[in-house]
């Protein structure tokens, strides 16, 4: 009998063992089988996630990063033809010209980078990630409030906390709860790209907490009675807190002070 493979804290890896959540997760990633032509998988792992995924899509490209695993998994899907499984870091990938997907169940150290390889990558169309929960909370807003990341990707990309998954569902089991981050890119952008960086620039002063509030910080590149006229078309108190102002509520303060 082989050997169980030790588990790699270097690369950060819960196992998904419960075969319940990875079936929710590969409903989530792949809500219409058979509609999704090509599909990427961030860490195979074992193999859990990809089993059920397999069915579900044309194409599906597994990247395993560790060596140990690979083997085992190529020879697990080797009757799947729809299945190429591929030794390697998924962050170092080229993103494939046609559109396609992303799902994961993502190392909770790597989730940042991934998450903004995700956004940088033109064809992308979804990505569905199993996220430690309290990044999952922070990025949807579910706390009630919103992070700088969320809001300068908005206009192109629709964040949803959309399932949660428990510590005991991974292996070995982690000191946390998992959370299911839905990541949609627009089909129609709510801004055009040219103005993409006039947004940019209005968040980030926003942002930058120069001046003690965000009226104060937006005061310093507009005149005050500009945003007090946006505070009243987003219907914002002026001691409302940053990240308490919704994507939307940034939105209307655009179209008056991104003119």
């Amino acid at each position: 009998m082989a050997r169980p493979t030790r588990v790699s804290r270097a690369l950060s890896q819960n196992f998904l063992a419960d075969r319940a959540a990875a079936a929710q997760l590969a409903r989530l990633a792949v809500p219409r089988p058979g509609k999704t032509p090509l599909l990427l998988e961030v860490g195979a792992g074992k193999g859990a996630l990809t089993e059920v995924l397999a069915p579900r899509c044309s194409r599906l490209l597994a990247y395993e990063i560790d060596p140990r695993l690979v083997p085992a998994l190529r020879t697990r899907f080797s009757g799947t033809p729809q299945v190429q499984v591929i030794e390697g870091d998924f962050l170092a990938v080229h993103p494939p010209r046609t559109p396609f997907s992303v799902v994961g169940n993502v190392p909770f150290s790597r989730t940042a980078d991934i998450v903004d390889w995700c956004l940088r990558a033109p064809g992308l169309t979804d990505a569905t990630l199993l996220t430690q929960l309290e990044y999952a909370r922070k990025r949807t807003g579910d706390y009630g409030s919103w992070t700088l990341l969320t809001v300068l990707s908005w206009p192109r990309h629709e964040w949803r906390l959309v399932g949660r998954v428990g510590r005991r569902s991974f292996r070995p089991v982690p000191r946390v709860d998992a959370g299911i981050i839905r990541i949609e890119r627009r089909r129609t952008p709510l801004l055009d790209a040219a103005r993409h960086a006039s947004w940019r620039h209005l968040v980030e002063l926003g942002f930058s907490g120069v001046g003690g509030s965000l009226h104060a910080s937006l005061c310093r590149a507009h005149p005050r009675r500009r945003v007090d006229a946006a505070y009243r078309a987003a219907r914002l108190d002026r001691g409302v807190l940053v990240g308490e102002v919704a994507p939307e509520c940034w939105l209307r303060l655009f179209e008056v002070l991104g003119r």
